[in-house]
C-alpha cells in the first residue's frame, strides 16, 4: 500500500507533498528530524492529508497531480477538506 501525503509546517504554514509506504513513519523519522533537505528549514511538520493507493505508479501520478494544483484554488479546496 502506498500513500500520498501533504504535510504543513506548523511555524511557517508551508506545504510539502510526497509519497511513501508509511507517511506517518516518514514524517516522524525523516522530515521532523531534519533529514530532508527540502523541509529542514521549516520544522516541525504535521500531516494534513493522506491518500492511499494500491501501487507506486498510482501514488506517483497523484503526487504529480497535486503538485500541479499547488497554490491554486483546487489545492486550497483539497487541503480545506481535511
Amino acid at each position: 500500500m502506498w500513500e500520498v501525503y501533504i504535510i504543513q509546517s506548523i511555524k511557517f504554514k508551508r506545504f510539502y507533498i510526497s509519497y511513501s509506504q508509511n507517511a506517518k513513519f516518514r514524517l516522524e523519522n525523516y522530515h521532523n528530524k531534519g533529514l530532508c533537505k527540502s523541509t529542514k528549514a521549516y520544522l516541525p511538520y504535521i500531516i494534513i492529508k493522506i491518500e492511499k493507493y494500491n501501487n507506486k505508479t498510482e501514488a506517483l501520478e497523484r503526487e504529480r497531480q497535486i503538485k500541479k494544483m499547488k497554490g491554486g484554488s483546487a489545492f486550497k479546496n483539497l487541503v480545506k477538506q481535511w
